[in-house]
């Protein structure tokens, strides 16, 4: 199961959690290893991503994706559309 959560929010809960507000991050079709020291929640404005876990599990994310990684996962990014996302740690 993977430990990535990927849902569709309604606007009023991106509004609530003041989305708009968050920085933005946009990065290119490419692939690499990341590792979460603290979770990340964050909005894509634009792209598909399919990042694959430590255990092989693999989980799809893009546009108009609301997406939490937990602290502590290990995973690769494979960038397959460049990214544009808004993102919030802690």
């Amino acid at each position: 199961m993977p430990k990535i959560k990927v849902e569709r929010p309604a606007p009023q809960k991106l509004q609530e959690l003041g989305v708009s507000r968050w920085p933005v991050w946009e990065k290119e079709v490419s692939r690499f290893d990341w590792y979460y020291d603290t979770q990340e929640v964050c909005y894509f404005l634009e792209g598909k991503v399919v990042v694959e876990e430590e255990g092989g599990e693999k989980v799809e994310m893009g546009k108009g994706d609301l997406v939490t990684f937990p602290p502590g996962l290990e995973c690769v990014w494979d960038i397959k559309k460049a990214v544009e996302k808004h993102y919030n740690f802690g």
